[in-house]
């Protein structure tokens, strides 16, 4: 059975039954578990089904904004983000950097940097630097998720593994005190995690929209974050709560 068949017939078992497991999948299909998990990352991907812990569920995710909605919010604030992020990194550090209009201002920031070895799923990321020839700009493979501009799954996390780098700086659809960051996509979550593993710093790069906000899926819990880096809209209470969580917090103005 080819690769589209098999795509074809998880979409209607999933469509006819609401949910699904991958063992249920396999068995269906008499083929191997890792097969039916790509499978799945790839239907999640192009939004025709959503990804959950073993398994899938029929419909779309919680809704995802795309980078066209994105990059035009807070752009003032998520420059200066940027700008304190790359204040961080220093001469040839190894930098893992994850998807977002936010972290794209910290690439915009590094641009002028050499020396630097930077890792990236981000495809606006990996455009910035590419004008940058004195650094080593090395992009993850995966499945393109085109309303963030990144790369995710499988490829993304297998490239990470092993990975040893100075910073990690990722984003996300929201920040909440006590649940952390979130996002709505499961295989989001799980390239994000993958790279904050890669990191001995781990940096959470948020404007002031992200705040209050707490979508499906747990990104980074508050405990895995080392340092947030936001600007001085963000509220005062939330921004104090995740600095007595142990939280290196800095306000940019």
């Amino acid at each position: 059975m080819i690769a589209a068949q098999r795509r074809q017939l998880i979409l209607e078992t999933v469509h006819r039954d609401g949910a699904v497991s991958i063992r249920a999948l396999a068995e269906l299909l008499d083929t191997s578990a890792v097969t039916i998990r790509r499978d799945l990352d790839y239907l999640d991907s192009i939004g025709r089904l959503t990804r959950s812990h073993g398994g899938a569920v029929s419909g779309q995710p919680l809704r995802e904004s795309p980078w066209s909605e994105k990059v035009g919010q807070a752009a003032e604030a998520k420059a200066a983000i940027g700008r304190a992020a790359a204040e961080l990194v220093g001469e040839g550090d190894v930098v893992v950097i994850g998807p977002g209009t936010t972290t794209a201002e910290l690439a915009r920031a590094l641009a002028g940097r050499a020396g630097l070895t930077v890792f990236t799923n981000s495809l606006l990321v990996a455009d910035i630097l590419v004008d940058s020839p004195g650094n080593e700009v090395v992009v993850t493979g995966g499945t393109l998720r085109a309303g963030i501009r990144a790369l995710v799954g499988d490829g993304t996390t297998r490239m990470l593994r092993g990975l040893h780098a100075d910073f990690t700086f990722l984003s996300g659809n929201g920040i909440d005190p006590e649940f952390g960051v979130s996002t709505p996509n499961l295989t989001v979550a799980e390239s994000d995690r993958a790279m904050a593993a890669a990191g001995h710093q781990v940096v959470a790069l948020l404007d002031h929209t992200k705040f209050g906000e707490r979508a499906a899926i747990q990104t980074l819990a508050p405990s895995s974050i080392d340092r947030l880096i936001t600007d001085h809209a963000s509220p005062l209470e939330a921004t104090a709560a995740l600095s007595a969580a142990g939280i290196a917090v800095t306000v940019v103005p």
